[in-house]
């Protein structure tokens, strides 16, 4: 039992390895952090009238697109409760948090909920300082990564305990 808790534990840290080498391989490659000159400019062009530069587009925070990523972070969260109190009741152990917590429905379903509360208050701080696209792909990141992990825990095996029969 010892040992399976032990390699359970080393593929999730490898998975979560793999993944925070793939973003720094997006993030820091060229193309990210190039600034688009393919060669020097050869004269400096002469000095132009200033057009008159209309405010950036900005929309408002409770915007339809927000409201159905707001709904997806939700629905996520949601499916990855019911995933683990499935895999929970399946015998297995969980990882990230501890079975007590997640074997109190009311205490779980409120850190789930917190979750959505937190995506939500991040989306506002970036949409609030000017950051919409940021503000937007916190939701998607977070869909992607609760989706995720909502059908990992559903591919998970039953644990057969070895009590024996009477």
């Amino acid at each position: 039992m010892g040992g399976r808790m032990a390699e359970e534990t080393f593929q999730v840290r490898d998975f979560w390895i793999t993944v925070l080498i793939a973003l720094g391989c997006l993030l820091g490659s060229p193309a990210v952090l190039s600034q688009g000159q393919s060669s020097p400019p050869s004269a400096p062009e002469p000095a132009k009238k200033p057009a008159i530069q209309a405010p950036p587009q900005t929309h408002r925070f409770w915007d339809k697109e927000n409201e159905w990523l707001f709904a997806g972070v939700g629905a996520s969260r949601t499916l990855d409760y019911f995933s683990t109190l499935n895999f929970r009741s399946r015998g297995d152990h969980e990882v990230l948090l501890s079975n007590d917590l997640v074997d109190n429905h009311a205490a779980f379903a409120a850190v789930e909920a917190s979750a959505t509360g937190l995506s939500i208050g991040v989306s506002y701080l970036f949409h609030h300082y000017g950051h919409h696209k940021l503000e937007r792909w916190v939701s998607i990141l977070h869909i992607g990564a609760a989706t995720v992990g909502a059908a990992h825990n559903y591919s998970l095996k039953t644990v057969h305990t070895g009590t024996p029969a009477p």
